[in-house]
C-alpha cells in the first residue's frame, strides 16, 4: 500500500504548484495521482502543437456537455487535460491575471485573506514562475492592423495584457520559455521530482476517498485494470479540475443527496454545492477571408511548413513557438462601465473547411483568412454537473447553462457589434475581402441573437463547481479550502473560484495554489 503525509490527486495546473510548494522543506512526503501520463511529448511542448493534443484521448478527458437550449440544442466540447500539467499542458498558453473587480466577491467568500491585496503576492509569485513571453516580435504582421482598428475604435494601447488590470488592446503573453511551453509541470513539478519526499504516479485513476468517520483517509485508485489504496497521514488534497474534483467528491458520498441516492452511492455528507455554481466564458467568433497572406498560406502549404519547421528548429522562434490568440485586449463595449466588460482575441488564421473535432488546428483554410473574437469577461449565468454513474470511469453530466440571464444575451450581442466595429475601421477594412460568418447578410439583433445560438462556443474556463464561501448549505470548501463537515480534505483548483475572473483562467489557478500551500503549511504569505 502506497502511504505518504499528504496525497494530491490530480498533476494539472494546481497540483504541481503544490507537489513543489509542500516537499520544499523536505519535512513531509507527498504522493501525486494523475490519471493521464507524461507530458514529455512533442505536441505538448512545442508551443503551437497544442492543436494535436486537442482531440486527443490520451491526454484529454474531451468532455461533452449536455445539449444547450440557448445553442441551438447543441452539445459543447470542453477538454481538459489528462497529462502532467493538465489543462496548462493542453491550452493556448495565454497568461492574465484578470480585473481587480474580479476579487471583490472572493474577499466576500474568504474573508480578509482572500482580498486583493492579500491575493497579489499570490500573483506575483506565480509571475516569477510562469511569467508569460512577450513575443510581439514574432507574432504576424496583421497583429498591427488589429491594435491599430481598437485605437481607431477609441482602446487605449495596452503594453501588457498579463497585468492585473490592463485595459485596452495589445499583445497576450504566453507561458513559454526558450520556445517550449512552460506549463505548471515544467516550471514547477520537474524541479521538486528531484526531491526524494515526493513521489508522482501517472496513469492511474482516481475512484473515490475513503473515510474513517468523516475523516478522510484514503484514495482508492484504478491502475492496469487492479484497484490499489494510497494512504494519507496528514490530508488528501484534490486538484483534479473543475469537472473531476466535483465528481470525485459525489463519488464518495458528498454531494446532492438526490444525485448520490439516484446512483446508488451512500451519502456520507450532504452538500448541495457540489457541482453547482458551474460558470465558464461563452464567445462569439468573426470570420473573415483576408486580402494578406496569414498563417493559414504557413501552417497550409508543405512549403510553408518546411520554413516554420526550420525557424522553430534553428531559432526557436517563429509560428511554432506562438499560440494563435496572439492580439487582443480588455476592452469596454459601451461608455460608463468601470472596468473592461470584454476580452478580444485576434487569431491571424481560419478554419471553415471541415467541422470542429475532425482535423488538428495545423490544418487551417486554403485561403488567406482571420478570426476577430469576443468574450463578455464576467457572465451571470450558472450551471451544473453531475455523475452520471457510480463507474469512476463514467463521464459526468455538464450543464453549462450557457446565456440563462438577460444580460449575458445583451453582453454577447454586444460583443458580435463590437467586431463589426472593429472589422469596419479604416486598419482592418481594406485589409478584409468579405465577411464569411455570419456574413453581412446578418443586421438585426435578432439575425445576430440566432448567429450567436448557432456558432458561439465555450473558451474552456469552467470554474466554480466547488465553490469557496461561508455557508455549507450553497458552498463546498471554507476560506481554507478544506471541505465543510469533513476532515483533512481540501480542494485546491479552478473550481474554488467564489466567481469566474475576466479573462484566461490560468494564472488565478496557480495564484490559488501557491495560497492554498500556504494554507496547507500554516504560513501567511505575506513578504
Amino acid at each position: 500500500m502506497l502511504e505518504a503525509d499528504y496525497i494530491i490527486v490530480g498533476a494539472g495546473t494546481a497540483g504541481c504548484v503544490l507537489a513543489d510548494r509542500l516537499t520544499a522543506c523536505g519535512r513531509f512526503t507527498v504522493l501525486v495521482l494523475e490519471a493521464g501520463p507524461s507530458d514529455r511529448r512533442l505536441p505538448i511542448q512545442v508551443p503551437i502543437g497544442y492543436g494535436m493534443s486537442f482531440f486527443n484521448p490520451t491526454v484529454n478527458w474531451m468532455y461533452r456537455t449536455e445539449p444547450e437550449p440557448a445553442l441551438a440544442d447543441r452539445s459543447g466540447y470542453w477538454p481538459r487535460g489528462k497529462v502532467l500539467g493538465g489543462s496548462g499542458s493542453i491550452n493556448a498558453m495565454v497568461h492574465v491575471e484578470g480585473q481587480p473587480v474580479d476579487f471583490a466577491d472572493w474577499e466576500k467568500a474568504g474573508d480578509s485573506g482572500w482580498s486583493l491585496e492579500a491575493l497579489s503576492s499570490y500573483l506575483d509569485r506565480a509571475s516569477e514562475r510562469i511569467q508569460g513571453n512577450d513575443v510581439s516580435r514574432d507574432t504576424h504582421p496583421l497583429c498591427v492592423n488589429f491594435l491599430a482598428a481598437g485605437q481607431q475604435v477609441g482602446f487605449h494601447s495596452e503594453a501588457d495584457l498579463s497585468r492585473l488590470g490592463a485595459d485596452g488592446v495589445g499583445y497576450f503573453r504566453i507561458a513559454t520559455r526558450n520556445g517550449l511551453r512552460l506549463s505548471s509541470a515544467r516550471a514547477y513539478l520537474r524541479p521538486a521530482m528531484r526531491r526524494s519526499n515526493l513521489s508522482v504516479h501517472v496513469d492511474v485513476h482516481a475512484n473515490r476517498i475513503g473515510f474513517d468517520g468523516l475523516r478522510a483517509c484514503e484514495v482508492h485508485f484504478s491502475r492496469a485494470g487492479s484497484v490499489h489504496v494510497a494512504r494519507a497521514r496528514r490530508e488528501i488534497i484534490l486538484c483534479a479540475g473543475s469537472i473531476n474534483s466535483p465528481k470525485l467528491l459525489q463519488l464518495s458520498g458528498i454531494g446532492p443527496a438526490s444525485t448520490l441516492k439516484a446512483n446508488g452511492i451512500d451519502v456520507l455528507r450532504e452538500r448541495s454545492g457540489v457541482g453547482r455554481n458551474l460558470q465558464d466564458h461563452l464567445c462569439i467568433d468573426h470570420l473573415y477571408r483576408s486580402r494578406l497572406p496569414t498563417l493559414n498560406q504557413q501552417f497550409g502549404s508543405i512549403s510553408g511548413k518546411i520554413f516554420a519547421g526550420l525557424r522553430y528548429l534553428l531559432f526557436r522562434s517563429g509560428p511554432l513557438a506562438l499560440s494563435v490568440n496572439q492580439a487582443g485586449g480588455f476592452v469596454r463595449s459601451r461608455p460608463g462601465l468601470a472596468a473592461p466588460n470584454m476580452q478580444l482575441y485576434f487569431s491571424p488564421l481560419s478554419y471553415t473547411r471541415t467541422p470542429p473535432g475532425t482535423r488538428p488546428l495545423m490544418r487551417p483554410d486554403i485561403f488567406p483568412g482571420f478570426l476577430l473574437s469576443a468574450q463578455p469577461c464576467r457572465p451571470t449565468s450558472r450551471g451544473f454537473l453531475e455523475i452520471a454513474s457510480a463507474d469512476p470511469a463514467a463521464a459526468p453530466r455538464i450543464v453549462p447553462n450557457s446565456l440563462a440571464t438577460d444580460h449575458d444575451v445583451s453582453e454577447l450581442l454586444e460583443g458580435s457589434r463590437l467586431l463589426r466595429q472593429l472589422a469596419a475601421t479604416p486598419a482592418l477594412r481594406d485589409v478584409i475581402e468579405t465577411e464569411l460568418m455570419p456574413g453581412s447578410g446578418i443586421q438585426s439583433d435578432a439575425e445576430m441573437f440566432a448567429d450567436i445560438q448557432k456558432r458561439a462556443t465555450t473558451v474552456y474556463h469552467p470554474v466554480s463547481t466547488c465553490r469557496m464561501g461561508h455557508d455549507p448549505d450553497t458552498d463546498v470548501v471554507d476560506q481554507s479550502l478544506c471541505v465543510h463537515g469533513v476532515e483533512r480534505l481540501r480542494v485546491v483548483d479552478a473550481s474554488i473560484f467564489p466567481s469566474i475572473p475576466s479573462g484566461n483562467t490560468n494564472a488565478p489557478t496557480l495564484m490559488v495554489a501557491e495560497k492554498g500551500a500556504d494554507l496547507i503549511l500554516g504560513k501567511s504569505g505575506l513578504r
